[in-house]
């Protein structure tokens, strides 16, 4: 008999995604994006988000089924965001979920957001190292984690965004320096003739007094918008290229030096840098040359799997059937501002702790 087939959704945010896994092997992966909806608006608007998802969800579900070569009745188990997130977002794919896993007459599995981005990983280079540091950043989201096994053991915060995350930097800074939604594609790009050094943007809480591990990105938000606005102010053409380049290197600078720090102090030899920020070019960049230079490998799934989709969901949902997890009664409710504990979102999944 093969490996358990498991269909995976996720709607926490702008993407209808669903996905297919069957023992850590990626079978369909299918995303449905309303961000061309928001971009108007500068951000992601709640209600438009959610009447995306109702009306994306069938199709992209039956594409993944398609794509696979299966039917709902090939699935042996289903699972959900079901936070953090928007909760009209999150509501669609949990009610869509639940509907399939009852016809088909599989278990369901809530699933935490985040667990899922760092599941992704696992889809191109197989299974997470225990231990593994991992660092997530994304748009609403910027965290460094200690991870074992990723479905048995509580997920350690060491810390976490204090105000915007790395990816709500991007988007801000963007629409100050008039460049569209979303920021960060766009700084990327903007970056890619400018020079790193030519504004001397601040590294935020990275003194010798500062949490070692905490984030913050609203300071270095405020100065470029300040550096912007001097050069309006002044007359002159914002320096676009430039400006954006010190940016995306002060982001980078910090994030990389905060996770290397942590890599050193827990003696871990693997990073895992995940969320749609882990797409950003210098990122990637300056983590690989600074994991060179400690000695660490440094693992970053592709840009596909890197922004929000159904088929990291579906790996966190193999991993917990493989795990003999208990599955979540079908009236498990959704948690906006769930913190990340463990990967899954209901409480009778608790599957046998791994070996210390």
């Amino acid at each position: 008999m093969g490996a358990p087939v498991v269909l995976g959704i996720e709607s926490s945010c702008d993407e209808t995604g669903a996905g297919i896994v069957s023992g850590g092997r990626l079978l369909a992966h299918v995303v449905a994006s309303s961000m061309d909806e928001h971009a108007r608006f500068g951000g992601v608007v709640p209600e438009i988000a959610a009447r995306a998802h109702l009306q994306a969800f069938n199709p992209v579900v039956q594409e993944a089924l398609d794509q696979a070569g299966l039917r709902l009745r090939d699935i042996d188990a289903v699972a959900v965001t079901t936070g953090p997130g928007l909760s009209g977002a999150l509501q669609v794919g949990l009610a869509g979920a639940k509907t399939l896993a009852y016809a088909a007459g599989v278990p369901l599995y809530g699933v935490h957001h985040l667990a899922g981005h760092v599941a992704a990983d696992t889809l191109e280079h197989g299974p997470l190292p225990n231990p593994c540091m991992v660092l997530i950043v994304s748009g609403g989201h910027t965290s460094l984690l200690l991870v074992r096994d990723l479905v048995r053991d509580p997920i350690l915060h060491l810390g976490d965004t204090v105000d915007d995350a790395a990816g709500e930097c991007f988007d801000k800074v963007a629409r100050v320096f008039g460049l569209p939604y979303p920021g960060g594609p766009a700084i990327d790009r903007a970056a890619r003739e400018g020079d790193p050094c030519a504004v001397a943007f601040p590294r935020p809480l990275t003194g010798p007094r500062d949490d070692p591990y905490a984030f913050s990105f609203s300071g270095l938000k405020t100065a470029a918008a300040r550096w912007a606005e001097r050069h309006r102010q002044s007359g002159e053409e914002i320096p676009l290229a430039d400006g954006a380049a010190s940016l995306q290197e002060a982001v980078a600078d910090v994030l990389t030096r905060k996770a290397l720090a942590a890599c050193r102090e827990y003696d871990v030899r693997t990073l895992v840098v995940v969320g749609g920020v882990a797409a950003n070019s210098r990122v990637r960049a300056l983590a690989e040359e600074r994991c060179a230079i400690a000695g660490v490998e440094l693992r970053v799934p592709p840009l596909t799997l890197c922004t929000d989709n159904g088929a990291m969901i579906a790996a966190v949902g193999d991993l917990l059937v493989r795990a003999d997890a208990a599955p979540a009664q079908l009236d498990i409710s959704i948690d906006p501002s769930a913190p990340l504990e463990y990967a899954f979102l209901h409480p009778l999944a608790r599957p046998a702790a791994s070996a210390a």
